[in-house]
């Protein structure tokens, strides 16, 4: 199908500003934001609040199913342009970012029933285009005909440093080595995971943010962006 609007995919792993960039890049394009990983941490705390250990893999895909069938997630705007993660009608957009949902999302995404219950939602949602989605897999197994590419990345010290800067600007107590351990540990189980691992797509443009402002990165990528959109109209 051949798309007036292109799919921006942006992926990357833990803590190198994907959210961040994925929100200002879709709002300075225009564009419908499409939070994958708000869909995986939703998952992981309906699980946690169940009493389902996120190493079950058929329990959790069931909760994944459940969510999926009554279409119990949703996004909304928010204050000053962010995005509120309406979670069977309540917002949960503070309790999907604590630090222990976040590796509870790994390790249900990890689970091949989860992420197929969740796969269509997310094709559904940008299938004509105009559209900016972030994850791991986006590119690779998602969108893997997305026009417009990117695997967003910096190194493990600055991902730390960013997430721990977060953590605390939340009221939350953060140790340096600790969040750094968890970076590591979370890109390690990323990457190994037998079902769509995190995994640059062969034809991603490489974005290392390490040492870029937000902005530079943001405009890196909506100039790469316009370009796409011309050559689509044919310009």
């Amino acid at each position: 199908m051949k798309r007036r609007r292109p799919v921006v995919a942006i992926d990357g792993p833990a803590g190198a500003g994907k959210t961040t960039v994925t929100r200002q890049v879709a709002e300075n394009l225009g564009y419908l934001l499409v939070d994958t990983g708000a869909l995986y941490r939703s998952v992981a705390l309906v699980a946690e609040q169940r009493g389902v250990d996120w190493d079950d893999a058929e329990r959790v895909a069931d909760v994944a199913r459940d969510l999926a069938h009554r279409a119990a997630i949703a996004f909304e705007p928010g204050p000053e342009g962010g995005q509120r993660v309406l979670l069977e009608g309540r917002d949960a957009t503070s309790a999907i970012r604590r630090q222990e949902i976040g590796q509870g999302a790994s390790k249900v995404s990890a689970h091949a029933g989860v992420r197929a219950a969740l796969l269509d939602m997310q094709r559904a949602a940008g299938a004509e285009g105009g559209v900016v989605l972030e994850g791991r897999d986006i590119g690779t197994v998602v969108f893997p005909d997305a026009e417009a590419k990117f695997f967003l990345t910096a190194s493990v010290e600055v991902r730390a440093l960013r997430r721990r800067d977060e953590l605390v600007a939340r009221g939350a107590k953060a140790d340096l080595d600790t969040v750094r351990s968890e970076v590591v540990e979370r890109d390690r189980r990323d990457s190994e995971r037998a079902v769509a691992p995190l995994l640059q797509a062969a034809d991603a443009m490489l974005v290392d943010s390490s040492a870029l402002s937000i902005g530079e990165v943001v405009e890196h990528i909506v100039l790469r962006v316009r370009q796409v959109e011309r050559e689509l109209a044919g310009q």
